[in-house]
């Protein structure tokens, strides 16, 4: 009679995803072009099913005390199901990383040496709430090479299955694995604890979520994880900013969208504008109803809460937004390194000098001039989509797009040259 411990869940997941890799590998780019075309035809298929399925979960999140961010993100509705298509669309039309060298050396030796880029393999994500993470890091996934083991939150259990039906359903039709992307359905949190420590199964985990989740995988995981705490962005309006341009590019930082990442939390305002350019913006703010909290100089020109040292620190996903007036840009970058996160952070300025200043000298993954925070995205970058924005130093940093998803091994041609 046979001991052998039956496969758990996870353990098929993994063997599966270790099979699928191999032919992901020798896949051409015009077949997982294929792939994802039929995946997002299939998810134009069945948009209604995935707005039933989208439904349900939005009306079991409305009987848990969930953060409105957390509920905002978890909605799918007509329009945010076109954006997923239209992601998986620009993702089509990027170039294939994979297999691409660049510019070659010769060696002492005399033999050419160039670097490659190849797949990661097995890429875990863990993520919550955002179901068109299912659409953004499969198609990502796929077009690198990569398989892709997701785990979602309970929250989008539903939503996530249909999206995940699609794009398999994709890859069957183009003749790729079935099990190149796979959902894990067991919502147990145990399994996640397993699934961090998979070291020879899993290449890379990419945890988006809350600071709580990403603390946790960082902690335990026994696999290299790319992640990102928190979106503390600032806008600073510098004394030779343009005011109109400050003015709009301030409110729609702050209120394109409170529960994204990129949303500006903190406002940095030059001394030298600060009496003209804030009551504008109060006015502005008040009609989108942004709880103002600011230091004890922007008192001295509109009516806020008084900020404490908390607001610096908090990335508060919700209209509310802390105001500090600052001396000078060096007062203003200081402030950013001491307190931002390394997200992105961004100057409203006509002074060249200054914004270059900003550029070098502001230690985070993005840097923007004359632009509102908000377009921190993998897709208004270019990059088709994204599994996620890094802050950290390593491998990737910024929107995660296809690259970040590939590593690459040196390629040594020869001509029968012999170590001497």
């Amino acid at each position: 009679m046979s001991t052998k411990k039956p496969l758990s869940e996870l353990d098929s997941i993994c063997n599966q995803a270790q099979q699928a890799k191999l032919e992901l590998r020798r896949a051409s780019q015009s077949i997982k072009d294929d792939a994802l075309k039929y995946g997002a035809e299939y998810i134009l298929k069945n948009v209604n099913k995935l707005v039933e399925a989208n439904e349900i979960d939005m009306e079991l999140a409305s009987k848990k005390d969930l953060q409105t961010s957390f509920v905002d993100r978890l909605e799918l509705n007509k329009s945010r199901i076109d954006g997923m298509i239209a992601g998986l669309d620009k993702v089509i039309n990027l170039d294939d990383p994979i297999g691409k060298e660049d510019k070659s050396h010769i060696s002492p030796s005399g033999f050419e040496v160039s670097k490659m880029r190849v797949p990661l393999g097995v890429i875990g994500i863990i993520y919550e709430s955002r179901p068109n993470v299912t659409a953004d890091a499969s198609a990502l996934c796929l077009k690198s090479g990569n398989a892709c083991i997701l785990r979602g939150g309970s929250e989008a259990s539903n939503s996530n299955r249909v999206i995940e039906e699609c794009m398999q359903l994709g890859l069957e039709k183009a003749s790729l694995p079935k099990f190149s992307i796979q959902l894990i359905k067991n919502q147990d949190r145990k399994l996640v604890n397993e699934m961090i420590k998979r070291e020879n199964e899993i290449d890379l985990l990419i945890p988006r979520g809350g600071k709580s989740l990403i603390k946790i995988v960082s902690e335990e995981a026994k696999i290299p994880v790319l992640k990102h705490y928190e979106g503390i962005c600032h806008v600073f309006l510098d004394k030779d900013a343009d005011l109109k341009k400050a003015l709009e590019i301030t409110v729609n930082a702050k209120t394109y969208r409170y529960g994204i990442c990129g949303t500006m939390e903190t406002l940095l305002v030059s001394e030298d504008i600060a009496k003209i350019i804030l009551p504008k913006l109060k006015i502005e703010l008040d009609r989108h109803n942004v709880e103002l909290r600011g230091c004890n100089d922007t008192q001295n020109f509109i009516e806020t809460k008084l900020a404490n040292d908390k607001d610096w620190i908090t990335e508060y996903l919700a209209p509310i937004l802390a105001i500090k007036i600052v001396k000078n840009l060096e007062d203003a970058i200081s402030h950013i390194n001491s307190f931002g996160s390394g997200h992105t952070d961004s100057i409203v300025s006509e002074n060249l000098s200054s914004v270059e200043k900003f550029f070098k000298e502001v230690d985070s993954s993005s840097v923007m001039h004359n632009l509102p925070t908000c377009f921190a995205d993998g897709f208004e970058y270019g990059l088709g989509a994204e599994v996620g924005i890094s802050t950290d130093k390593l491998h990737a940093r910024g929107p995660v797009g296809l690259e970040g998803l590939t590593s690459q091994k040196f390629v040594i041609k020869g001509q029968g040259q012999l170590r001497s």
